[in-house]
């Protein structure tokens, strides 16, 4: 009985969140269901950056890679692309190029083509990066869950 009661809990919680989120981003909860029934899904995106690494130069760390795309926000929604869960995956070869997979909060984003090319530029001018490319998919679809807890949190303040 009391895991039901949890459950319930946590799914209101996350129905508040995803509101909240929706309101932030001025998009209508009618609005992305609508987008959502009608199965909108935009093409697929790359963008590309930088040069291929010098051969006596070290790669960036992991970390590093993290903490510069921290600094990438949507400008509509104060809170990095990191921690609102658009990175879908960093694949970082030994030459240091990057390969990244990234989406948005709806297919229907008016920055969709200017914010792949803002993560690839903004890696590109990491010390240890090469080549760059920030591909932009659709699948598996953004959902409110995918927000780190810090990004909660911030929702929490707007």
């Amino acid at each position: 009985m009391e895991e039901n009661e949890n459950n319930a809990e946590k799914q209101s919680e996350i129905g508040a969140t995803e509101s909240r989120l929706l309101e932030a981003m001025s998009l209508p909860q009618s609005a992305a269901e609508a987008l959502s029934e009608e199965n909108i899904v935009p093409q697929e995106y790359s963008a590309f950056a930088g040069e291929k690494l010098a051969q006596n130069k070290t790669k960036a760390k992991m970390y590093d890679i993290i903490e510069t795309l921290k600094t990438v926000s949507d400008p509509e929604i104060p809170i990095n692309i990191y921690d609102m869960g658009l990175i879908y995956k960093i694949d970082q070869k030994d030459d240091g190029d990057i390969y990244l997979e990234m989406t948005l909060t709806a297919p229907t984003c008016p920055i969709a083509g200017v914010i792949p090319q803002q993560v690839a530029d903004t890696l590109s001018g990491l010390e240890g990066t090469g080549k760059i490319e920030v591909r932009l998919v659709w699948e598996p679809a953004w959902t409110p869950d995918k927000l780190t807890d810090d990004a909660k949190e911030m929702l929490e303040l707007l």
